[in-house]
C-alpha cells in the first residue's frame, strides 16, 4: 500500500463520496474474461485495498477453470459480516487451510477459507501492515499507533507472533518505526522499517529477528523509507527505498544475508514486484519533478546476475492504456503475467493479463485499488 504520498488522496475521497453510486462496487459479479486454464492453478484472489476512510476493501477472483472473473466474492459469502472487509486491505496470504487477510485502517487479519472465503476468524492488530508464514505461526508486521504523519511521531512498530492453530498472539518483537514488509532466511526474520509516518525523518533499517527467542538481534542501515522486502532462492533480500518522494528517488537494494552486505543498488524505482523463479518482475509510477509527470516503468530483474533484463515487458503498446500501474502477479505454471491500474484511487479500477511475451491476452474491472495477489492451487507456497 503506496499509503504516505496518497493520504490526500484519501481526503479527498471522503468529500466526493456522497457525489458517487455507493453501490456499484458492492454488487458481486460474475464476468467473463477468457479461455479456461487446466492447470494446478485454480486461480488467484485479487485483494483490493480501497481508498482509506471509505471502508472499500473488497475480494476478487479469477477462476482459472472457468474463465471468468468474479468482482466482491467477499460480501456474497458473508452478508452478515457489518462493514464488510473494512478499510484498507494491504496484504493477502493462504498458509494451510486458511486465508489471511491484512486490514491495516480496520486493525485487523481477516480469516478465511480459501474455497469459500467464509469467515473463519479474526486476529486484531492495531495498524497491521503484511503477513508472512512459518513453520505454524503467523508473522504480522504493525504500526502499533494511530495513523498520524508526525515528524516526532515515537511509536516503534512490532512484529505479531500469531498461532495459527489457535488464531491467538502468543508473542511480539518491537522493531523500528512503521515495519513494512518482511520475509524470512533461515531461522531469521528481516523486517523493512519504513518511518512513513515521520517525514522527513524516515528510518532506513533492517531489523533482524531471530525466530528461536523472537528477540530483535539488531539494524542493518539501508536507505530511507524501506517498504518491500523479498527474499529470492540465492538468500539476498530484495529490498526497496521508496525515496522522499522529492529529491530522493526510489531504489531497489540486495541485501545478501549469508555475506551479511549490500551487494548490489539498482537505480531503478519499484512501486511493486512479484518473484517468479530467478525473474523479478516490478511495476512503478514514479513522480518526476523534472518532467512534472509520473514516470512509468514495467521492468524485469534477473536477480541471479543482479541486473535488469528489460525496462519494458509489454510489447504491443498497452502500457498507454494504464494510468497507474499498482501491483503485480505471475502465475507460476502459465508465467502469465498480470498488472493492475489504480487509476484514480477513487474509481474501480482494472486488471490486464499479459502472455510471456508481453502481448495482451485479457482486461477485466477491479475492486477500487487492485493492490494485492494470492495464487490458490495445488503445491503453491504463500507469496
Amino acid at each position: 500500500m503506496k499509503r504516505y504520498i496518497y493520504i490526500f488522496v484519501a481526503l479527498l475521497s471522503v468529500a466526493f463520496a456522497g457525489c458517487r453510486n455507493e453501490d456499484i462496487i458492492f454488487i458481486p459479479e460474475e464476468v467473463p474474461t477468457t479461455q479456461p486454464e487446466y492447470t494446478d492453478v485454480e486461480g488467484f484472489y485479487m485483494l483490493c485495498e480501497g481508498n482509506m476512510n471509505t471502508n472499500k476493501s473488497t475480494l476478487d477472483w479469477f477462476d482459472a477453470s472457468e474463465g471468468k472473473y468474479y468482482r466482491n466474492i467477499y460480501a456474497k459469502a458473508n452478508p452478515t459480516v457489518a462493514k464488510e472487509m473494512g478499510d484498507v486491505g494491504n496484504d493477502v496470504g493462504i498458509y494451510g487451510s486458511k486465508m489471511y487477510v491484512v486490514v491495516n485502517c480496520s486493525n485487523k487479519v481477516e480469516v478465511l477459507d480459501p474455497h469459500t472465503v467464509k469467515k473463519q476468524g479474526q486476529i486484531n492488530i492495531p495498524n497491521c501492515r503484511f503477513i508472512k508464514f512459518h513453520k505454524g505461526y503467523a508473522y504480522v508486521t504493525s504500526y502499533a499507533g494511530p495513523v498520524s504523519i508526525d515528524e516526532n511521531y515515537k511509536q516503534l512498530g512490532y512484529v505479531a507472533k500469531i498461532d495459527t492453530a489457535t488464531l491467538k498472539e502468543v508473542d511480539r518483537c518491537i522493531v523500528g518505526y512503521q515495519p513494512d514488509q518482511l520475509d524470512i532466511v533461515g531461522d531469521k526474520i528481516y523486517v523493512a522499517n519504513s518511518g512513513g509516518y515521520m517525514v522527513p525523518n524516515y528510518e532506513n533499517t533492517l531489523s533482524v529477528i531471530d525466530i528461536a527467542t523472537f528477540k530483535e538481534e539488531r539494524r542493518i542501515p539501508i536507505a530511507i523509507n524501506l517498504g518491500l522486502c523479498k527474499a529470492d532462492r540465492h538468500g539476498v533480500l530484495w529490498v526497496v527505498s521508496r525515496g522522499d518522494y522529492y529529491e530522493v528517488p526510489s531504489r531497489l537494494y540486495a541485501y545478501d544475508t549469508r555475506k551479511d552486505r549490500l551487494v548490489k543498488m539498482l537505480d531503478i524505482p519499484v512501486s511493486s514486484y512479484w518473484l517468479d523463479g530467478d525473474l523479478l518482475y516490478i511495476v512503478s509510477t514514479q513522480w518526476s519533478n523534472v518532467s512534472m509527470s509520473n514516470e512509468v516503468s514495467y521492468a524485469i530483474v534477473d536477480v541471479n546476475k543482479m541486473e535488469v533484463v528489460t525496462r519494458n515487458f509489454i510489447t504491443d503498446g498497452t502500457e498507454k492504456l494504464i494510468q497507474i500501474p499498482y501491483a503485480i502477479g505471475v502465475n507460476p505454471i502459465t508465467k502469465d503475467i498480470y498488472v493492475t491500474d489504480a487509476k484514480d484511487y477513487i474509481s474501480p479500477g482494472h486488471l490486464y493479463c499479459f502472455g510471456q511475451n508481453g502481448v495482451k491476452k485479457w482486461d477485466v474491472r477491479t475492486g477500487d485499488i487492485p493492490g494485492h495477489f494470492v495464487f490458490l492451487g495445488k503445491n503453491l507456497n504463500e507469496h
